[in-house]
């Protein structure tokens, strides 16, 4: 385990659990890291980004842009805009002075409604509420182009380069229904790494499939609002957390020596997001994982990484792994802020060799739980009852067993448990869409391993 720590950064820990004994001929190595902020966000110190802003001292701690669904639908009911409105209101109350913000209104193109001259206000008492009197602008009417939403974020956020905090909160109620998927594929690719972004459903007549790819990307969350009047609290709550951001653009970069590969990383608590196919070179033997911006908060990542075989009794330094601000932000070279080592040891002690790390197999667990849910109710979709219900059965049982109450709970208004040790469940009568899609949506969502 090691800790780094200067001024004006969070300090960042990292902690390796494993089972570092293998087989004779083994050659699979797995890894639960646990990275560590504190420091940062509510605990003050000014949030880190960009070079040219952090060695001033200048910029603005964090840029926001708002995107609002106008599109003709979020009229019927009436109570979507208006709720759309009133959550927009809560996060313009939300951000701190000196936050840099704009709202968009998006239907088949974006329009900025405040500031409305394609620039960022700075938070205020005075901009809050001028940008609060400008929601009278959010009105139904026009089709839905999400890719333009995006882009013109972008725009946006490019006009403060100093800011190195930029995010997104995107709010829809439908489908994407006036750009085809490869304008949309070809806007989120562009955008990717320039800020992050959370996604918001509101009702059922959304696509999950096609904010979790925008949120994926983007590195943020995807959720249901079933009800309008629960937009409000979600707002705000997003914004505290985009609030309590002090460093961007963190990366786990991994090294691996010669003959050795990383089979996939993948994000899995506070939800499973595979990082795998992010990788960017860095060096030698070395990739780069994107983790997007932190504040005080802990997360965890699956790493597996394949060794050349080796005999009993030889033993390897099977990965390095660090957290890294990347030369763009660290100023010219990449700078460490902290470091692990994952390690092989091969051994005939065979009680050693197949102890599996109960922090691997709990998040090898959640990993299965959130595939299991997905696959089951797709299943359910296209009529497959025994299927469906095999998957949901293996996903009670798996959330039973790891302690995932808010999982589980959410199982409970799909299926009804038999035997929740066993995985013995009923498909329930007359499920509700909302009590489907919830499901299906916070499928990715897990729980630390139980102390």
């Amino acid at each position: 385990m090691a800790t780094l720590a200067k001024p004006n950064l969070p300090r960042f820990n990292v902690e390796i659990f494993q089972n570092e004994y293998l087989a004779d001929g083994a050659r699979e190595v797995n890894a639960i890291v646990t990275v560590t902020a504190t420091g940062g966000g509510t605990s003050g110190g000014r949030p880190l980004g960009f070079a040219d802003a952090t060695a001033a001292g200048a910029g603005t701690a964090a840029a926001v842009v708002v995107l609002v669904d106008c599109s003709g639908s979020m009229d019927y009911p009436k109570t979507k805009i208006n709720g759309a409105r009133e959550a927009t209101a809560a996060a313009i109350d939300a951000l701190r002075d000196g936050t840099a913000f704009a709202v968009v209104a998006g239907t088949h193109e974006a329009r900025d409604i405040y500031p409305g001259d394609g620039t960022l206000a700075t938070a205020s008492a005075t901009t809050r509420a001028q940008a609060k009197e400008s929601l009278r602008r959010l009105t139904a009417a026009g089709g839905t182009a999400m890719g333009t939403w995006l882009a013109k974020a972008d725009q946006l956020f490019l006009t403060r380069r100093d800011i190195a905090i930029r995010h997104a909160v995107l709010l829809t109620d439908g489908n994407n229904e006036h750009e085809s998927a490869e304008d949309l594929a070809r806007t989120v690719e562009r955008v990717t790494g320039h800020f992050t972004a959370d996604c918001r459903g509101v009702g059922t007549d959304w696509r999950i499939d096609e904010l979790r790819r925008i949120s994926s990307a983007l590195l943020g969350t995807t959720d249901i609002v079933a009800e309008p009047s629960g937009l409000a609290e979600d707002f705000r709550s997003m914004m505290a957390g985009a609030m309590g951001k002090q460093v961007a653009d963190v990366a786990l970069r991994i090294w691996t020596p010669a003959n050795a590969r990383v089979r996939f990383v993948k994000q899995v608590a506070p939800a499973v997001e595979d990082l795998s196919s992010r990788r960017t070179e860095a060096g030698p033997r070395a990739g780069d994982y994107p983790t997007g911006s932190w504040g005080d908060e802990s997360r965890d990542y699956h790493v597996c990484v394949e060794v050349p075989a080796a005999s009993v009794g030889n033993e390897m330094l099977a990965a390095r792994i660090s957290l890294v601000l990347p030369e763009q932000v660290a100023g010219g070279t990449p700078e460490v802020l902290t470091q692990g080592l994952v390690k092989a040891v091969w051994t005939d002690d065979l009680a050693s060799s197949t102890r599996i790390s109960p922090q691997v197999a709990h998040y090898t667990g959640q990993a299965e739980l959130a595939s299991s849910i997905q696959e089951g109710l797709e299943a359910h979709r296209a009529g497959d009852v025994d299927r469906a219900t095999a998957k949901l059965g293996a996903a009670v049982r798996i959330a039973h067993a790891t302690g995932n109450e808010g999982t589980y709970k959410l199982l409970q208004k799909v299926v009804d448990v038999v035997d929740p040790k066993e995985g013995t469940v009923r498909f329930r009568k007359n499920v509700s869409e909302a009590d489907s899609m919830t499901l299906e949506t916070r499928s990715t969502k897990t729980v630390r391993v139980k102390k």
